[in-house]
């Protein structure tokens, strides 16, 4: 049987995924259908497949499930969670101004911007990312706290691991433009130092205030954005001396704002979200 499904294609910064309303619509085989709509030939086109839901508790309005280009489920996307704060509000499904989102890595709080010009219209969402950790058993095997260094193909690379929920390796290198990432990013993030795979990011300080980052994600490979990433590498850059606290992030779709605020640690990501297209699919055995 045939069933059709009206989904959301949003995009933070490049970060694009589809959104379906899980209070709406059931997917039984997500992975399978996150695989298949994410294509950008046979599909949608995508980074991958964001469920909105209801929460489990009180503690929490909404709750998100994300899944990756190739099926597999991550914790906690930042830029997905700024999208999802959008969509509830200008929906009207949710009309407050402070949105509290459950994740497979906590429940973060979504502060909604709205414009000046049209109090309905969001102009960009800050979410709390909660704090970095630097220690993760599961997610890296290496000492923690430490730039290490990593082979692939020949070549070394020295980072820093930082969980944002998720596992990210932040490697500094001179001219990120420079990096092949499609040679080296599958080989980084299959590393036997990552338990679960890790995201890669290729970080060039271009002044205290300012990082460009480029980005192969666990999952989907290369994206133009990664909130998560950009907040790792936010904080990776200010442990190593590198760039301050609070610092832009330039990625290949956009800008983000990054501030962590030790030692209460938490860090705070900050840009737009849009709104792409609307539309419905079919799924199902005919």
């Amino acid at each position: 049987m045939r069933h059709a499904i009206h989904f959301t294609k949003m995009q933070g910064a490049g970060n694009d995924y589809i959104y379906v309303d899980a209070t709406r619509f059931s997917l039984p085989s997500p992975e399978c259908l996150a695989v298949k709509w994410s294509d950008r030939h046979n599909g949608i086109g995508s980074d991958g497949l964001v469920l909105i839901g209801r929460a489990s508790g009180k503690d929490a309005d909404f709750s998100m499930r994300i899944f990756n280009a190739d099926g597999s489920e991550a914790a906690m996307c930042g830029n997905a969670s700024r999208c999802i704060g959008k969509y509830l509000y200008e929906k009207g499904l949710c009309n407050k101004k402070l949105i509290r989102l459950e994740t497979a890595s906590g429940v973060k709080n979504l502060w909604i911007k709205v414009s000046e010009d049209d109090q309905r219209k969001v102009e960009s969402v800050t979410v709390d990312m909660l704090e970095p950790s630097l220690e993760c058993r599961a997610q890296f095997s290496g000492a923690p706290g430490k730039e290490c260094e990593l082979e692939a193909a020949g070549a070394t690379f020295t980072g820093l691991f930082v969980s944002m929920g998720n596992p990210h390796f932040v490697i500094f290198c001179e001219n990120a433009e420079d990096v092949d990432i499609c040679k080296y990013g599958p080989l980084l993030e299959h590393n036997e130092a990552f338990p679960e795979r890790c995201n890669i990011e290729f970080a060039q300080v271009i002044s205290p205030e300012r990082i460009r980052t480029r980005v192969w994600e666990r999952g989907s490979g290369v994206t133009r954005a990664c909130g998560s990433g950009a907040c790792a590498t936010a904080v990776a850059a200010s442990l190593t001396g590198r760039a301050s606290k609070k610092v832009t992030i330039a990625m290949d779709g956009g800008e983000l704002d990054i501030d962590w605020n030790p030692p209460v640690g938490h860090v705070y990501l900050s840009g737009p979200a849009e709104t792409v297209f609307e539309g419905e699919i079919e799924y199902g055995t005919r």
